[in-house]
């Protein structure tokens, strides 16, 4: 059987790679010259399922406020004239309750959690190597009051068993020493030992090179235009090199997937959510930092990848505008130095950004749809480093008529039928 997937991001390539694993014919497309230089190029570079969480919860809309006219705040909004933005935000609003955020992370966390696992099964069967390490998150907080709001997040964790420690500042500073100097800058932390982290870019372009050796092909500079349909079944995909047809397709495309499904009668809320990074490298190891830390009060993390240190954050709504403007950066230095400051010379970093593809609940898009050849993988937000193995496995599982091995019929698109 062959499988055509849209999208070579680290979605599209690890999807590629489960499909290719079952005995599938598989074909990847994408627009780029080669695989994740989008929004799998400069991300923060966090594999934490423990930290999976959906950013509609019942404190964001006061927040948000606040943020707006904070120059190092989280999120900024830029009004457009864009129905599909007005209708994501409206939907995002609804979920900003403790009962929709209790239920969509722990749609979030299960399957990050399965996700994990499969990256850890895939290390040791490849040999595949990416900067990765196994030493945990640290969720710091500033304030007192964000130590105690923890109580709802560590019941999911208990309820999935994902391992946590409630640390103090001298607790922090013995998994992450580089922090020893401000520690008049934090109370405590929320440490989650099985998290990992790794360059997503770098296991994007080493998985796609297994996977051709599996026998997948990779077509790139291919800018796909639309998908036909007869009945209820795509035919082909329409490019401008030409026409592609398969017997199953996999929608991988992260923010762009609803421009191409809005035509089928698809509505795929996913909007573009950008945010940035920089790129440090290490000037001393001995107060760089260790793993990820997530500076809760900037929503900004912080991430050893082998020599540098990768800076991740911000939040904008508004558009698909891949401009960098340099006040994006300040909420990325202020928390870099506050907490790092000697570690590396910002004069020396680089400056980067990416549209993260948000649902409006939080959890990605994942499986069928109504027409009867059309699989769908995306709307993983900021987790998609997170949960690129599990999803991507059980689409595969799908596609062969296996059951997956976790349940994840929560995923599927016609959960927002009765959204």
């Amino acid at each position: 059987m062959k499988v055509l997937v849209l999208g070579a991001g680290v979605i599209g390539v690890t999807t590629s790679y489960y499909l290719a694993k079952a005995g599938f014919e598989v074909t990847v497309l994408d627009r780029q010259p080669g695989p994740g230089l989008e929004t799998s190029f400069g991300n923060a570079g966090e594999v934490s399922p423990g930290y999976a969480s959906p950013w509609a919860g019942p404190s964001v809309p006061a927040k948000a406020i606040g943020w707006m006219f904070d120059r190092y705040g989280p999120l900024v909004v830029r009004p457009q004239a864009d129905p599909a933005m007005w209708r994501w935000m409206l939907q995002m609003l609804r979920n900003c309750t403790s009962a929709r955020y209790a239920l969509n992370k722990s749609r979030m966390v299960g399957v990050a959690e399965y996700s994990r696992d499969l990256l850890r099964e895939l290390r040791a069967e490849t040999g595949i190597a990416y900067d990765e390490r196994s030493q945990g998150t640290l969720q710091l907080f500033r304030k007192q009051s964000q130590l105690d709001a923890t109580g709802g997040d560590i019941d999911v964790l208990k309820q999935y068993n994902v391992p946590y420690e409630v640390l103090d500042r001298a607790g922090c500073v013995r998994v992450e020493p580089g922090l020893a100097a401000v520690q008049h800058r934090f109370v405590g932390g929320l440490r989650l030992p099985d998290d990992e982290t790794g360059d997503c870019h770098l296991f994007t372009q080493r998985l796609e090179k297994i996977a051709a050796g599996l026998g997948v092909r990779f077509v790139y500079g291919t800018t796909i235009s639309a998908l036909n349909v007869e009945g209820d079944r795509i035919v082909h995909v329409a490019t401008d090199k030409g026409v592609f047809s398969a017997d199953r397709y996999v929608m991988a495309m992260g923010s762009f997937s609803p421009m191409l499904l809005r035509p089928l009668g698809i509505k795929a809320p996913v909007y573009p959510v950008k945010g940035y990074s920089i790129t440090v490298p290490i000037g001393d190891a001995s107060v760089a930092p260790q793993s990820t830390i997530m500076d809760e009060s900037y929503k900004v993390a912080i991430t050893r990848l082998g020599d540098r240190i990768r800076v991740g954050g911000t939040a904008e709504v508004g558009d698909y505008n891949p401009t960098q403007p340099l006040a994006r950066r300040r909420p990325l230095d202020k928390s870099f130095t506050d907490l790092f400051p000697q570690a590396g010379d910002l004069s020396q970093s680089t400056f980067w950004s990416g549209l993260r593809p948000m649902t409006p609940d939080g959890p990605p898009i994942v499986g069928p749809t109504h027409l009867a050849n059309l699989h769908l993988n995306t709307g993983h937000g900021t987790l998609g480093w997170t949960m690129a193995c599990g999803t991507a496995r059980v689409l595969a599982d799908q596609i062969a008529g296996k059951e997956p091995e976790i349940d994840v019929k929560a995923l599927a698109i016609s959960r927002y039928a009765t959204a």
